[in-house]
């Protein structure tokens, strides 16, 4: 697996953000999505990382710095063909790497509440990720799930 920054303009990342944004509309009412667009992950704060096997997307994260101590996990999402591979762990490995190099001191999610969503908890919950209140400009929501990890 090649994990590298990315400019989000090819055509398979494209289609990986519009699937993980269809995807949210399938399990979460629109007041509760979260979930990032192509341009509002484009902004400067946000460093947006795919997953390669040679030419075959494997998935995406990215990392938003909330302030010099505090950054958000956005956007994990494993393409489907490749579920199950270890692609989010080796990402979720990587991101936290990444965190820890630039000096945060704690990083913070949000994800859904709901069934669908049970694996993500899951694999947070593996990383040492813990439920929390919500953070930055989140509200609490029935339908999300806040979990933080002090680095």
């Amino acid at each position: 697996m090649q994990i590298k920054i990315d400019d989000l303009t090819g055509p398979e990342i494209t289609q990986l953000i519009y699937e993980h944004l269809h995807g949210m509309t399938l399990h979460s009412p629109p007041e509760s999505i979260h979930a990032l667009g192509l341009e509002k992950l484009r902004q400067p704060e946000i460093t947006f990382w795919s997953v390669w096997d040679g030419d075959i997307l494997l998935g995406c994260g990215a990392l938003k710095e909330l302030d010099a101590d505090h950054a958000e996990i956005k956007s994990m999402r494993t393409a489907t063909p490749h579920l199950r591979k270890g692609v989010a762990g080796r990402l979720m490995e990587h991101i936290l790497e990444e965190a820890k190099h630039r000096g945060y001191l704690r990083l913070s999610l949000e994800t859904g509440s709901m069934a669908a969503f049970e694996a993500a908890r899951s694999l947070y919950a593996r990383f040492g990720f813990e439920e929390c209140q919500p953070f930055a400009d989140y509200k609490e929501d029935p339908n999300s799930t806040f979990m933080t990890k002090v680095l």
